[in-house]
């Protein structure tokens, strides 16, 4: 690789940090996902030089197979992230057919100019903390107590729970049902995977890596994942935690139950829970549920209200339209059925006119199928629907309208007049 170092890379008003997976804007920290991160990494150092898309894929998902879509929501959250603009501020460019190149310039810093750059922030940053105590005054003795009083509240939070990082995963197991109604199986998971996938610091292991270690495990792909499978699973991905919810039911009322538990040793790291008066509100009640465990597990008041967009929004108002397009996902990801998912997609479809990810979702298996003007429609549909949507939501199917929008619309008219008999034995990548 071009510009490999162990010191800082400089660009514009932005530096990187790979030790630190960090990127600063003016020396503030800017908020990014991992995946996406070492996506500008391998970009940056290989700046002014054309990647090409398998070549990013395999530098960032090294051990994972993942579809060409996980790299353009990558490549869209980067060029949101470093506010590129149409005609100016542009860091990555496309080549069409072949990859991406970063085109800004960039400034390697040697260690020795790293160390000074660091010192000089800490130092900055002392004499801020010491402006900001000179205009604060209190007496010696209540400044000390409140000291104590402080550093007794940090010292038990920070041992309340443990700590999580960005670099840290997660495997969500499916809940255990006491109540007799199938309704939550498989659904109640789906509400809370797209819950906590809201969150910039969570780092959900994907359900494709999930059935590929289930194999490994001569498991079914789509095997019930119980906490100890779970717990299995988070081991073998090397995840840190494992979340596994309950519901139960207590007259009329749902109970709905979440635990977070060490994948290392078994212990219980932080758990929530929320009552449903009834089961129209059980969506609702995991909404709460999942807000709750974010924080617990480590992330920031300030992002967990950012990015905490209604259950209803997220996902569908409607529980048996969850449990539908739960069901069409599991064909989709789990057995790569495109024809058996895209009638659950239909029936969520039925059930709630207004979701959006069922609309995504049935575009693409069309688009899997070589019906581009059926996945256009769908996928339209999605994109009106956007707006209601979580930030990632919005991200996927921005994402995946705009590369179909230019791509397969422009097939060749012998691929455009292909049906669903025409895809037997063809490989293609495709946006999931």
């Amino acid at each position: 690789m071009n510009n490999q170092g162990k010191g800082l890379y400089e660009f514009g008003p932005f530096r990187l940090d790979p030790d630190k997976r960090l990127l600063l804007h003016d020396n503030q920290p800017v908020p990014l996902q991992l995946k996406a991160f070492e996506t500008l990494l391998v970009l940056v150092r290989n700046s002014e030089q054309v990647v090409l898309k398998d070549d990013l894929m395999k530098s960032v998902w090294p051990d994972t197979f993942v579809e060409e879509s996980n790299l353009a929501q990558n490549i869209f959250v980067l060029r949101k992230t470093l506010g590129e603009t149409a005609g100016k501020h542009r860091y990555i460019v496309t080549i069409p057919g072949r990859g991406y190149r970063f085109v800004a310039k960039v400034r390697v810093l040697s260690e020795e100019e790293s160390l000074i750059v660091e010192t000089h922030a800490r130092s900055r940053l002392v004499i801020e903390e010491k402006k900001s105590a000179q205009r604060v005054w209190l007496p010696v003795g209540v400044t000390a107590i409140a000291l104590m009083l402080v550093s007794g509240v940090l010292y038990w939070r920070s041992h309340r729970t443990p700590k999580l990082t960005e670099r840290d995963s997660i495997v969500i197991a499916d809940f255990a049902n006491s109540t007799g109604d199938p309704i939550f199986d498989g659904t109640l998971r789906q509400g809370l995977s797209a819950q906590l996938e809201q969150s910039p610091f969570l780092n959900l292991v994907s359900d494709q890596r999930i059935g590929q270690t289930l194999s490994l495990m001569a498991q079914p792909k789509d095997a019930r994942l119980t906490n100890e499978l779970a717990r299995q699973v988070c081991q073998r991905t090397g995840s840190a935690v494992a979340v596994d919810g309950s519901i139960a039911q207590v007259g009329t009322r749902y109970l709905l139950l979440l635990k977070a538990i060490s994948c290392a040793n078994g212990e219980s790291l932080a758990s929530a829970e929320a009552q449903a008066r009834e089961k129209n509100d059980v969506l609702d009640a995991l909404g709460k549920v999942a807000t709750e465990i974010r924080g617990r597990l480590g992330e920031s008041l300030a992002s967990v209200q950012k990015y905490d967009t209604p259950t209803e929004a997220v996902t569908t108002p409607s529980l048996e339209a969850l449990k539908a397009y739960s069901l069409g996902y599991k064909m989709m990801i789990a057995k790569n059925d495109y024809p058996a998912a895209i009638p659950l997609f239909q029936q969520a479809i039925s059930l709630d006119p207004n979701f959006a990810m069922a609309y995504a979702r049935l575009g693409i298996n069309f688009y899997n199928l070589y019906e581009p003007a059926r996945a256009a429609e769908n996928l339209q549909k999605a994109y009106d629907l956007r707006e209601r949507l979580s930030e990632r939501e919005r991200l996927y199917i921005t994402a995946s309208h705009d590369a179909m929008g230019t791509g397969i619309w422009k097939l060749p008219a012998r691929l455009m007049n292909c049906g669903s008999n025409s895809t037997r034995g063809t490989s293609m990548r495709s946006a999931i």
